[in-house]
């Protein structure tokens, strides 16, 4: 066989069922052998879009996901979404051709391993065609063992070789051990000391948490302690459930949770980074001391702090742990679990801020929360960045399957890939994204790709025909706003033209309306929802007018 047989046969026994990319001379004879065993190729518009896709589907299945393109050009399409998809710390494989090595002046050489550096990823090369098993191996290893993407840099003629060894190919999985990072008993006594202490604690959990499947324990500790429960961004309305969930932690907290979480005494982070964004540029929590349990070795808090105890372990094993210690000291409080708390919370989510809406656009504040009742909650949520991200990251309350927010890297246009790629590992489950014009126009030539492949993928395009973070900026400082607005067509209308479904929509009803359409059968939409630009959402006014209100 070939070479490039035998990587896709090393591919197929690393768990590789779906590849997201585009073809070219670096990779076609791979994804050829590919489509000989199964595996199921998703041709893209633009490579950074099948990146996107990889990490999508890593960040929605835990598994690695795997992208493709060919050498130089197409390899440096790549860069916005592997930049993104480390910052996002999801595991995946990028299968990158490279020039031949008996060619230095082939006209798409490129340093890859210095291009990989440089968007924060990791580097893999086949350096000579014996090396093939070697090279996936090691690839699929740091991916899994260190949650980050890989560049797998694979020259062209090398792949063209002759492969004899008829070994069978050993994957990265049967050389990881399977084990739990537990807590040290001590750390744990520490910790049940300082909660023990605690009057006004709160319960801060994050991707890691809900990873490891600790939502029983931090729920029993909670009650316990009579703790809060919030949630870092990629954690949002996860244990929504609980009647004491304040919401998301940091910047997109309302202001009742701004203020009760402002009055914790003890913090717990479960899981969670504690990133300059979760602790609102660190000053959400100015009184409070912090337990931080994480199976990382050490994770700094913003600003370059420590927390006050660190404790080593895997969320679940750790908060069961210290609820079996503050049960065998038969501790157990009402905390902030009260009537008053209670009742706080029930308008927590009210927005009463005025604003004149313009003609022909709606208020995108009972759009949201109207949507959030209409759509099943079976239904995944996807959420971009941007202005818009003000709304729906505070208004979207309702447990759902899978609820990814955006953000990673500060970038828009990249939770259209995402959605579709953590769509397709889902099982085609139907979804919905949540996104502004800007995003929705950056990648809009794949929406093709959503139809070719009929994905049931519903996008909610925000459309206020303006960068929202750059206008409000603008306002803001009394400068011309004029500059950040671009108006765009009708977005329904180019839906329908690329073979899918669309309207455009200026009432809260239209938009239930064609809601309701899809629902019946779910499959490749845009509603273009006209909203207004008068609207300032609660982070922006924040941070931008000094308003809270």
């Amino acid at each position: 066989m070939k070479v490039y047989e035998r990587l896709s046969q090393a591919f197929k026994a690393e768990g590789t069922t779906n590849v997201f990319g585009m073809m070219g001379d670096g990779n076609m004879y791979w994804q050829y052998a590919n489509n000989k065993n199964g595996i199921i190729m998703h041709e893209v518009r633009h490579e950074g879009v099948g990146m996107g896709m990889a990490d999508g589907w890593a960040r929605a299945t835990r598994n690695p996901g795997v992208c493709t393109a060919t050498c130089g050009p197409g390899t440096t399409q790549l860069a916005t979404a592997f930049v993104t998809a480390a910052r996002a710390s999801s595991p995946l494989v990028a299968f990158c051709g490279e020039y031949p090595v008996s060619d230095d002046e082939y006209t798409q050489a490129l340093d890859q391993s210095a291009f990989a550096h440089g968007c924060e990823a990791a580097f893999v090369r086949m350096g000579t065609a014996e090396d093939a098993d070697e090279a996936v191996r090691k690839a699929f290893y740091i991916a899994r063992t260190q949650s980050r993407p890989v560049l797998l840099s694979v020259p062209m003629d090398l792949q063209q070789k002759e492969w004899d060894d008829d070994e069978p190919y050993k994957p990265s999985t049967s050389i990881i051990p399977k084990r739990v990072v537990t807590p040290n008993a001590s750390a744990i006594e520490q910790a049940a000391d300082m909660l023990s202490k605690a009057k006004r604690p709160v319960i801060v959990v994050g991707r890691g948490a809900m990873w490891s499947g600790a939502g029983d324990e931090v729920r029993a500790l909670a009650a316990r302690t009579g703790a809060l429960i919030a949630t870092t961004l990629q954690a949002k309305n996860w244990l929504v459930d609980d009647e004491y969930h304040i919401g998301i932690s940091g910047t997109y907290a309302t202001k009742t949770a701004i203020g009760l979480l402002s009055d914790s005494d003890v913090v717990v982070a479960v899981g969670a980074s504690l990133n300059r964004y979760t602790t609102h540029e660190g000053l959400l929590y100015p009184e409070a001391q912090f337990i931080h349990i994480d199976p990382k070795a050490h994770v700094m808090l913003s600003r370059g702090k420590g927390a006050d105890h660190y404790v080593q372990s895997d969320g679940k094993a750790g908060v069961a742990a210290l609820n079996a210690e503050l049960t065998k000291r038969n501790f157990k409080q009402m905390g902030r679990r009260t009537g008053e708390v209670k009742e706080k919370l029930a308008n927590a989510w009210e927005d009463r801020a005025d604003y004149k809406i313009e003609e022909g656009t709606l208020d995108p504040r009972p759009l949201c929360l109207a949507l959030d009742d209409l759509v099943p909650t079976d239904i995944n949520l996807f959420v971009g960045s941007g202005h818009t991200a003000g709304f729906t990251n505070i208004l979207f309350r309702k447990s759902r399957p899978i609820v990814m927010p955006g953000h990673f890297f500060g970038c828009i246009g990249q939770m259209m890939p995402a959605a579709v790629g953590a769509v397709i590992g889902s099982g085609m489950k139907p979804a919905i994204l949540m996104d502004g014009d800007a995003s929705t126009m950056m990648h809009i030539g794949d929406f093709d790709t959503m139809v070719r492949y009929n994905v049931p993928l519903l996008i909610y395009c925000m459309n206020n025909q303006c960068l929202g973070a750059e206008y409000y900026k603008l306002e803001a400082h009394n400068m011309k706003v004029d500059t950040s607005c671009i108006p765009t067509a009708d977005l329904g209308a180019v839906a329908r033209a690329f073979g899918g479904r669309g309207a455009l929509c200026r009432t809260v009803d239209e938009v239930k309306k064609a809601t309701a359409e899809w629902l019946a059968k779910p499959g490749p939409m845009i509603i273009d929802v006209r909203v207004s630009r008068s609207v300032v959402t609660l982070p922006y006014r924040r941070v931008h007018y000094g308003e809270d209100v």
